[in-house]
């Protein structure tokens, strides 16, 4: 099932962002697949126009202000940069900024040229919004008040569109292949930014991956799901005490 990413135009590498076995596994294929574009969740679109393929690991950390996002440390991201030099880097990161508009306008707005693209103006079906609510709930540890919950599906909802109106750009402007790098929530074919792609763009031949750890199932649909070694991490919890 592998071999398909080889002959894909669009392909998501999913990833736990702390697991460097991860990182190390979309650098391994993004030099096999040698893709004309790279899509990144981690950088909005004004750091992807800093990027210089040039340049060192640590100027380019520093060109794309690496250290003030949130992001895990830069060495683990490096070589999927540098597994595909020639390739064209583009951004699909949402700014805090605009997240928060989000939440006091409509999706579609934010997304100029693309009115009714995503579907982003319609609700959900009843069973998944309640289904995605309840995710954000268990992965925020129980904390968020109910109210926030509609909120945050909007955002997450607004950045799978982001990757995917993204990937469709820079197979455009490139003719492809795009590798997209992000998290396995967005990579997912039932609910995140393949959706998108395969509904606006049915033509497209898209490939997912997701990764795990030590065999753990994830949620949602992939084409394919590899496992690594897990890592070792505080309780994600401990931050909403």
């Amino acid at each position: 099932m592998l071999a398909n990413a080889f002959d894909a135009d669009v392909v998501f590498l999913g990833e736990f962002h702390d697991n460097p076995h991860h990182h190390d596994r979309q650098a391994t294929l993004a030099s096999e697949i040698k893709p004309k574009a790279l899509v990144f969740e981690m950088l909005t679109e004004e750091q992807a126009a800093q990027y210089d393929s040039n340049i060192s690991e640590v100027a380019l950390k520093n060109v794309l202000n690496w250290s003030t996002t949130s992001w895990p440390d830069f060495k683990m991201y490096y070589p999927i940069f540098a597994s595909a030099p020639n390739a064209l880097v583009y951004g699909a990161g949402i700014p805090r900024s605009i997240a928060k508009k989000v939440i006091s306008t409509d999706l579609a707005s934010v997304f100029e040229g693309y009115p009714d693209s995503f579907g982003l103006n319609e609700p959900l079906d009843p069973d998944e919004q309640n289904a995605r609510e309840i995710l954000q709930m268990n992965s925020h540890c129980n904390a968020l008040p109910a109210e926030l919950l509609p909120k945050m599906v909007l955002i997450q909802r607004l950045r799978d569109a982001k990757l995917a109106k993204t990937a469709l750009q820079a197979f455009h402007l490139t003719g492809g292949p795009v590798v997209v790098i992000t998290g396995n929530a967005h990579a997912r074919l039932d609910w995140g930014a393949p959706r998108y792609l395969i509904e606006t763009a049915p033509n497209l031949k898209i490939f997912s991956l997701a990764q795990s750890e030590n065999g753990t199932k994830l949620k949602g649909k992939f084409d394919r799901v590899e496992s690594t070694v897990g890592i070792k991490r505080p309780d994600p919890c401990l931050v909403f005490n």
